[in-house]
């Protein structure tokens, strides 16, 4: 691929994710944090490399990894944006913790899987599809008991009862 086609493939990727957020948050109740959602991306430390190791079918994140070992772009992502599990981590007496997501974040993380997993796997995908992708690294993540419960919960919900009546359990069971 050239980098032209890397720059617009992956700028539209991204875009395209973000609005699906946006749009599963406004029906969650969370509208100001779905327009929010992943801005980060779109700055030089993230979509640099996103540019770079752009491929269509996964996140590029991976591909950078490969290529360095670490991810200069996901340390950047992960550390800007409450969504994300790792960006709940702490550092005391006792070596790493995770910490307790406030549930209005845990809502944002089950859009931003929802939405990720319709993007990269498009015709492919199902409802079990983010619950699927979430228990095949469950247990490698240090996630905090409760925030994991909920969104497992969430992601088998949607599994079971489909996106619309995912979102209605959210808004009428859920959300605080």
């Amino acid at each position: 691929m050239s980098v032209v086609n890397n720059f617009f493939g992956h700028l539209r990727t991204i875009t395209k994710h973000r609005h699906m957020v946006i749009k599963h948050c406004k029906k969650a109740g969370i509208l100001w944090q779905g327009l929010r959602h992943d801005l980060s991306k779109y700055s030089p430390t993230e979509f640099i490399p996103g540019v770079k190791y752009y491929t269509g079918t996964k996140s590029p994140n991976e591909g950078e990894r490969i290529d360095k070992g670490y991810s200069v772009a996901w340390l950047h992502h992960k550390g800007r944006n409450k969504h994300h599990w790792e960006y709940w981590l702490d550092f005391g007496v006792d070596g790493i913790y995770a910490c307790k997501m406030p549930t209005n974040y845990v809502i944002e993380m089950f859009c931003d899987r929802v939405a990720a997993s319709m993007i990269y796997q498009k015709e492919k995908y199902t409802d079990s599809s983010a619950l699927e992708y979430y228990e095949n690294g469950r247990g490698k993540i240090l996630i905090h008991p409760e925030t994991d419960a909920l969104i497992h919960h969430l992601l088998k919900y949607l599994s079971e009862h489909g996106l619309d009546q995912t979102i209605h359990y959210i808004i009428t069971e859920i959300k605080e």
